[in-house]
């Protein structure tokens, strides 16, 4: 199969590009960098520091509630008793004893449950604000030689000492 081969003027195709939007006119080249100048903007930040300092002056603290003495005497009983079945001769004296004192103590914590002690009490809770500043970088202010010329132009990096620039080709107002 021999392959055929269409020949279009340029004009018409680059008019077909240009009407879709395309741009076949556009070349790019590089430009020797003359300087890049950082764009510095200061940031602050804002955020408190809430220290906790002991309170100054004393603080009152609620009285202790009296401890009940019904929780550990009813635990005792029923440890003593649950101990009694448990072994013979002298282990079922020492399981009678130990079941006694480990009900007891069951029968306390269950009898007298108070809310957990408070860690250290504090009056006072200063807060301050805190303001930081510090500077940031936004971009580069670039100026280049392109041709003979200096042109100007922002980036969000630091080119280096070349840059690559674009050129097209512009209608005439005619």
């Amino acid at each position: 199969m021999k392959a055929m081969r269409v020949s279009l003027p340029a004009g018409f195709v680059i008019a077909t590009l240009a009407a879709f939007g395309a741009n076949a006119a556009e070349i790019t080249d590089t430009a020797k960098v003359v300087s890049a100048s950082p764009i510095i903007e200061k940031v602050t930040d804002i955020s408190s520091d809430c220290g906790r300092e002991p309170a100054n002056r004393p603080v009152s603290r609620a009285p202790e509630p009296e401890r009940s003495l019904v929780g550990p005497i009813v635990g005792g009983i029923a440890g003593a008793i649950l101990g009694k079945q448990v072994g013979q001769g002298n282990g079922n004296v020492v399981s009678t004893a130990g079941g006694a004192i480990a009900g007891a103590v069951i029968g306390d914590r269950v009898g007298n449950r108070a809310a957990p002690p408070s860690p250290a009490q504090y009056a006072d809770q200063q807060c301050r604000r805190v303001e930081t500043t510090r500077d940031v970088v936004r971009g580069y202010t670039v100026v280049y030689r392109y041709n003979g010329r200096d042109a100007t132009t922002t980036l969000p990096y630091n080119p280096g000492d070349r840059i690559s620039v674009g050129i097209s080709a512009l209608p005439d107002a005619r």
